[in-house]
């Protein structure tokens, strides 16, 4: 058995994340997020080395555009399982074409995917019912979390002895405070339904740390108000590591493949 994962973009301008299980001849393959085009999507999957018709399932964490994007056309076009929580699906709606294909999940209601088991959680974010994603063949957990405005107990609980995380490091205080986003964008972002922060990340990183945890992929960077190497930085402190032992996902180019 064996799982990976690669983000194909990471920011404002869109999110998706590539996860791929084996185990013997069977192949499970999940996209989280479609936050882009699906011209750009279909382009980054390929540059993988995946052909959208190669997906068993689509998981939209909740309804900001970044992050559901194209799922309805590609969904559609692809014949592709969506996952959703009915909060996110009332939020959003769906064409009568995609009905057939939605599938409804919920915190902490595992669901049987093939050569992994997803398991959904409820974060602290300004939507309707957000929910983040941890992945397991079984031996190997993989845990994601792109938008979160604090580590409640919950999200503690359910991202303890993961293997390796995608972990959001979207800002930097003293940057977003003196840039010039409107005070009530500030406040959103800085607060407890917004996004993690840098040194929140890095908290939450020490909180997750354990002798069997390898990749930690930051995530989510805010391209007005945050540094890579702060985001780095924060993340290598709370982990006890160096700062080349911390990975970063582009908007550009996301990630290369990583083993669980």
């Amino acid at each position: 058995m064996s799982i990976r994962f690669k983000s194909l973009g990471s920011g404002s301008a869109g999110n998706a994340t590539l996860i791929e299980a084996r185990e013997g001849h069977s192949v499970s393959r999940l996209l989280v997020d479609c936050g882009m085009s699906a011209r750009q999507l279909t382009v980054r999957l390929q540059q993988a080395g995946i052909e959208p018709e190669q997906l068993d399932g689509i998981f939209i964490t909740h309804e900001h555009r970044d992050h559901i994007g194209c799922a309805p056309v590609f969904a559609a076009r692809h014949r592709i399982p969506v996952w959703m929580s009915r909060g996110t699906h009332a939020a959003v709606g769906q064409p009568e074409s995609l009905s057939a294909l939605i599938r409804f999940a919920r915190d902490e209601e595992p669901i049987d995917f093939g050569a992994m088991e997803l398991q959904p959680f409820t974060v602290p974010h300004d939507v309707r019912e957000p929910l983040q994603l941890v992945c397991t063949d079984g031996d190997r957990r993989m845990g994601l979390v792109t938008d979160l405005g604090h580590a409640s107990a919950h999200v503690v609980q359910m991202l303890q002895q993961c293997h390796a995380l995608l972990l959001e490091s979207n800002h930097d205080p003293a940057m977003l405070e003196a840039s010039g986003y409107p005070r009530f964008l500030k406040a959103r972002v800085a607060g407890a339904y917004g996004h993690l922060s840098n040194s929140a990340a890095g908290e939450l990183a020490r909180l997750l740390n354990h002798d069997r945890l390898g990749h930690v992929l930051a995530a989510h960077l805010s391209e007005r108000n945050n540094r890579p190497e702060l985001a780095a930085a924060a993340l290598a402190a709370g982990l006890g590591r160096a700062l080349d032992e911390i990975m970063l996902a582009t908007a550009e180019d996301g990630s290369r493949w990583l083993e669980v």
